[in-house]
């Protein structure tokens, strides 16, 4: 709480400072888990920049019927005016935080894409220099990869995505305000970057360019249930095509559990994984970690922070 690592609940329309907690026994994951995981995001983001690539521009998945129209075109996201609009290097996912979970087969899972504002990487860098506290010995005897290079890299590539071409673009961290529930993930990667942490009221347009309001310099260039016969069946069918997303389901999946520290013993708790990744022009760069979130309830499936979660290191070890 001294340092500030918490995250913000609103509840009531009130805003609840917590603290996030902390499990001091690390995730291990082997060199092998790794390449694997690596292998299989960075094949994932690849995939996702196509997508999102083709339905702005050629949309061969729609012409073709792989993906209905209306799923896209009904979709509040789905922007009409970015049509035809070419966007730099052709990257819309410029940051990923792709969910993992194992399952009880001791596969990796994808649970979700974190493909707009994935929070969580300032817990990560956290959590690592508490370990070190904690641990000094441990890391280098082990041969533990290093997650702190994070803000260095985001840092580059953004320079590489700047439309202005020079050398030293004028780069600042966005964010809502003290009382966002990430601010503290705000200030933390600002800080490391070296960059201005800016609010909205803080910008200013001028003749279509972004200034900063303290020092003049500026972002230029921001941007199912049964059915017994056909009758029925038809009739579901006919529902679900008037609004499919309404129709999504996702089954429970037995996560895997990990040691953790409790009371004193270590008990088994539910965890899952985020790692994240940076796609530039040079390529598709993932942190050789990432936050590895627990359900800190017994039998609980939550790893949520905000619903009673904590995390933990993660440690990549090296072949």
């Amino acid at each position: 709480m001294s340092q500030g690592i918490t995250f913000t609940v609103y509840t009531s329309g009130e805003g609840i400072e917590k603290i996030f907690p902390f499990d001091i026994i690390p995730r291990i994951i082997t060199s092998a888990e790794w390449d694997h995981i690596e292998k299989g995001i960075a094949q994932r983001l690849k995939t996702l920049n196509l997508f999102l690539k083709d339905i702005y521009h050629d949309q061969f998945i729609l012409k073709d019927k792989i993906l209905p129209m209306d799923m896209v075109y009904s979709c509040t996201h789905y922007l009409r005016e970015m049509y035809k609009f070419p966007v730099p290097h052709d990257i819309y996912v410029h940051i990923a935080g792709i969910d993992l979970i194992r399952n009880n087969d001791g596969s990796f899972y994808i649970l979700e894409d974190n493909l707009r504002t994935p929070s969580g990487v300032s817990y990560m860098l956290e959590n690592r220099e508490i370990t070190k506290r904690i641990f000094p010995d441990l890391l280098p005897q082990n041969k533990v990869r290093s997650v702190i290079e994070y803000p260095s890299l985001l840092h580059r590539n953004l320079m590489s995505l700047s439309p202005r071409h020079n050398s030293n673009p004028n780069i600042f961290v966005l964010t809502p305000g003290i009382y966002n529930s990430a601010y503290f993930e705000h200030t933390t990667l600002a800080r490391m970057m070296g960059v201005e942490l800016v609010e909205g009221r803080d910008l200013v347009v001028d003749n279509h360019r972004v200034f900063m309001k303290t020092n003049e310099s500026g972002g230029y260039g921001m941007l199912m249930g049964n059915a017994s016969t056909d009758e029925e069946i038809s009739k579901y069918h006919q529902e679900v095509m008037k609004d499919p997303r309404q129709f999504i389901a996702q089954p429970i999946i037995n996560l895997s559990s990990a040691p953790c520290y409790m009371n004193g013993t270590l008990k088994p708790r539910r965890v899952d994984l985020r790692p994240y990744a940076l796609c530039s022009p040079n390529g598709i760069e993932i942190v050789p970690g990432g936050l590895t979130r627990v359900a800190l309830r017994e039998g609980s499936l939550i790893v949520n922070s905000s619903q009673g979660g904590g995390s933990k290191d993660t440690w990549v070890l090296s072949r």
